[in-house]
């Protein structure tokens, strides 16, 4: 009974076994993962900060302090950093004055200050990334997934934005821009975010791939030479024939009342 006694273990043993061990995994965890940290957050957290002393000095007066909005700007709170990098490096953001739309013009910050302002807006709530590069690439595409970008096109964007993305007008003073010159990654960015009256495109709706083949179709359609005369617009075929039929007919008419007067002075 005495050597059964002996080799039992006491009551807080496991408890001093869990003690141990969990005190060794947050040794090794401590060794490692502030390495890890200390070599990203630094310079992210540099950048938020600059990209707030710009948002407070450039921003805030419509937007508020916070970014939670007022009467003169909506809120940017779960906009994303997509949102902000297509409206100020586009230059529409800051808005020089109350408008119907923010128009494009060149732009008051470079690419550092543009990328401090999305991150700073980042941390205001989740939204939109900036895409990568591969996102928004055309390269490997075939024909036939480009033409399937026209017909995606043609189905969501031409009411607005004309069949070959040349703009259009709409109601309340407002305009859908011209795609002509515009980077593929500016077009992803808007079809992701919906600036101003422009629907969102979310990658739910429209996947990335499908978006990659709308921006094909358009590089297509925007490097096709033009073979001569003239393509009024390129508005499409019954805008084209409208246009037609109204020269046709004009010009018949011009020539009926000429040979009337001719005749009539003939008498």
């Amino acid at each position: 009974m005495r050597l059964l006694s002996s080799r039992r273990r006491h009551p807080a043993a496991k408890a001093l076994l869990l003690v141990a061990a969990l005190f060794v995994i947050g040794a090794v965890y401590a060794a490692v993962a502030p390495t890890q940290q200390s070599a990203a957050e630094p310079n992210t957290s540099q950048q938020v900060t600059k990209g707030k002393e710009l948002f407070s000095v450039n921003c805030s007066s419509c937007h508020g302090l916070n970014g939670e909005g007022t009467s003169q700007g909506p809120s940017l709170v779960g906009v994303g950093a997509a949102a902000v990098n297509f409206q100020v490096s586009t230059g529409r953001m800051p808005l020089a004055q109350p408008g119907a739309q923010a128009p494009v013009k060149p732009r008051e910050f470079d690419d550092e200050e543009v990328a401090a302002l999305a991150a700073y807006v980042a941390t205001l709530g989740p939204g939109p990334a900036i895409p990568n590069a591969s996102q928004y690439s055309t390269d490997g595409l075939t024909d036939e997934e480009i033409a399937r970008g026209g017909e995606l096109f043609r189905t969501n964007c031409s009411a607005c934005h004309n069949f070959t993305g040349r703009g259009g007008a709409l109601p309340g003073g407002k305009h859908a821009p011209s795609l002509f010159g515009v980077s593929n990654l500016h077009i992803y960015e808007a079809m992701l975010t919906g600036p101003q009256q422009m629907p969102v495109f979310s990658d739910q709706v429209l996947p990335s791939q499908q978006k990659r083949q709308i921006i094909a179709y358009l590089e297509a359609i925007h490097q096709e030479p033009n073979h001569g005369g003239l393509d009024l617009g390129g508005l499409g075929p019954v805008s084209e024939g409208i246009v037609g039929w109204a020269i046709g007919i004009g010009c018949l008419i011009g020539f009926a009342i000429w040979i009337t007067a001719r005749g009539a002075r003939a008498r």
